[in-house]
């Protein structure tokens, strides 16, 4: 009897005392400010102008929801010629991204290049230094 207690106590004492491992908190990556945007899609092309009009029609209506909301519904109803305009819109403004990211990805190319080369002349730099201190140290010591 007392092993049946003793078992139970330590399998009660042993789920008290484990520790939980938790995965380890991953570190965000800082996100460059200077990065481009994404380009809108061809809905939120349409909810720029759609905006616009609802609140046009209606000036006492504060709950974005509701133009949300709105604007999903006829965003549905209109027919693919309806929504030509506003895909062609988002074709455009994505073409323009990627060349802005193309653009963008070569400048940070270009700037790691140039932080290596510089962390490598710093390096030569030190080494320069310490030769020359080395030399007058012998100097002195005759």
């Amino acid at each position: 009897m007392k092993e049946a207690k003793s078992k139970a106590s330590a399998r009660g004492n042993d789920s008290k005392l484990a520790v939980k491992n938790k995965p380890a908190k991953k570190a965000k990556a800082v996100k460059d400010p200077n990065k481009p945007k994404r380009p809108p899609s061809a809905f939120l092309v349409f909810m720029e102008d759609f905006r616009k009009e609802y609140k046009a029609k209606h000036p006492n209506n504060k709950a974005v929801s509701v133009v949300g909301k709105a604007g999903g519904e006829r965003w549905k109803s209109l027919s693919d010629d309806e929504k030509a305009p506003f895909i062609a819109k988002a074709e455009k403004r994505k073409a323009d991204y990627e060349k802005i990211m193309q653009a963008y990805n070569r400048k940070q190319a270009g700037e790691a290049e140039e932080e290596s080369d510089k962390s490598k002349s710093e390096v030569h730099d030190d080494d320069d230094d310490d030769e020359e201190g080395s030399d007058e140290e012998d100097e002195d010591d005759d």
